[in-house]
């Protein structure tokens, strides 16, 4: 059987490729590296008043506004403590109904007004931006000339340093709202639930007694399946260059039949690649615990800790730009897509979650008596409830044409929506 010179010249490229030290692990400890591009709670109390860093503070915990003078300190202390880290530019970065994030960057330069130019930034800059929205989708919520969108920070959300070759941009969270209100990213939808989830918490905390109860809040812990293939051998195949998944060909000679990929040994070349991927991701203060071999060849997840979900949204955003950026500087491109490859495992984002607060603590925690703890089933008998009443809304949020694709192939749930209790909580209701 003739093999075509591309798919040689891919296979020796693949063979030949050698790993060059990027990340010195010996030289600086993870510890010292996590956060060290967040502008979060430590560094704002370090470099803010005392009273701008509580009303800071409060506004993150309960909502509460901030008032304009407070916020122009604010964006004065993230302007210094960027610049200081050599950014030349802030983007509000947001995420419109596209699947992927967006960013607009302006210098943080003016003029002078006598030919020079100073840093600028002011509390209303960070507050607010104002982004075209005429080209992203909107479900037909408003005509294009009714376009303006509209970023607004999201306060619980800490800004992050974005660290390129040739420089770096500081970053800030945003909802990404309509002129008239309407939601155009995936962002607003989750802070508003977030704060309808907290109201009806915390009423029925107090039907159990309680009285000092802060912000419940949700939490989530998503894992990341993804594939990583020889750069070589993506460029060699015009089905995934287009649609990021196997549009045709045979189906591999190999695929799962021993699946003795799954928890292998990881390979140098890939293990390098997490190594620096880890490093980036700490950095940027997303808390990566998990890195293992996945079922399929070729396979991997990484997984992180729970934390707040809005805030988890955000480093899942994160976590899949490192890794396709990262990708590339081995030699090897990151596969995304929910079943890239036909006839093996498809990939996934499990999603584990809870909600709860720093007082009454985890309130889907059955406990050791969930016979007699009434809080707990209540609060789960709520998540049952809203499941069964909202469960073609909940299908509809997941519903796409890669992530149809995947439903009820391997390891993935069907495409029903159901809810298993298991056979303690099953014989307590």
């Amino acid at each position: 059987m003739s093999v075509s010179p591309s798919r040689l010249a891919a296979i020796s490229a693949a063979n030949n490729y050698r790993t060059s030290k990027t990340v010195a692990f010996n030289e600086s400890h993870s510890a010292a590296l996590f956060g060290k591009n967040v502008f979060n709670e430590r560094v704002m109390q370090q470099r803010l008043p005392r009273g701008v860093f509580k009303a800071l503070r409060r506004t993150i915990d309960t909502g509460a506004a901030l008032d304009a003078t407070a916020l122009d300190i604010v964006a004065t202390a993230i302007k210094d403590w960027a610049l200081e880290h050599n950014a030349t530019h802030y983007a509000h970065v947001f995420q419109p109904l596209t699947g992927i994030t967006a960013e607009k960057h302006d210098s943080f330069l003016e003029p002078d007004g006598r030919g020079g130019a100073i840093a600028e930034f002011s509390g209303q800059q960070l507050a607010q931006g104002e982004p075209d929205a005429s080209s992203f989708p909107s479900g037909g919520i408003r005509a294009t000339f009714e376009a303006r969108g509209y970023t607004a920070w999201d306060i619980t959300s800490p800004c992050y340093l974005m660290e390129n070759a040739n420089g770096v941009t500081l970053c800030i969270p945003t909802a990404f709202v309509s002129w008239t209100g309407e939601a155009l990213d995936l962002k607003t939808p989750v802070l508003r639930s977030m704060k309808a989830l907290d109201q009806q918490a915390r009423r029925l905390l107090k039907l159990f007694g309680h009285t000092n109860i802060p912000m419940v809040q949700a939490t989530a812990g998503p894992e990341q399946e993804y594939f990583l293939i020889d750069r070589n051998f993506y460029l060699n195949r015009p089905d995934l260059l287009t649609a990021g998944r196997t549009l045709f060909g045979a189906k591999p000679p190999k695929g799962q039949e021993f699946e003795d990929q799954y928890f292998g040994v990881i390979a140098d070349r890939v293990l390098a690649f997490m190594h620096e991927v880890e490093a980036d991701l700490y950095k940027l203060g997303v808390p990566v615990k998990t890195r293992h071999n996945e079922v399929a060849p070729s396979q991997y997840e990484i997984a992180p800790i729970y934390e707040n979900a809005n805030i988890a949204a955000d480093h899942q955003q994160l976590l899949m730009i490192t890794l396709k950026r990262v990708a590339r500087k081995y030699g090897l491109e990151c596969l995304l897509h929910e079943k890239p490859f036909a006839g093996v495992n498809g990939s996934g984002k499990h999603l584990n979650w809870s909600l709860g607060n720093s007082v009454q603590g985890n309130l889907l925690e059955p406990g050791h008596t969930p016979h007699a703890n009434m809080q707990f089933l209540v609060f789960c008998a709520a998540v049952v409830r809203a499941v069964h009443r909202h469960g073609g809304l909940l299908r509809a949020l997941v519903a796409s044409a890669s992530n149809d694709h995947r439903l009820g192939a391997n390891e993935a749930p069907p495409a029903i929506i159901s809810i298993f209790l298991g056979e303690q909580l099953a014989d307590v209701f």
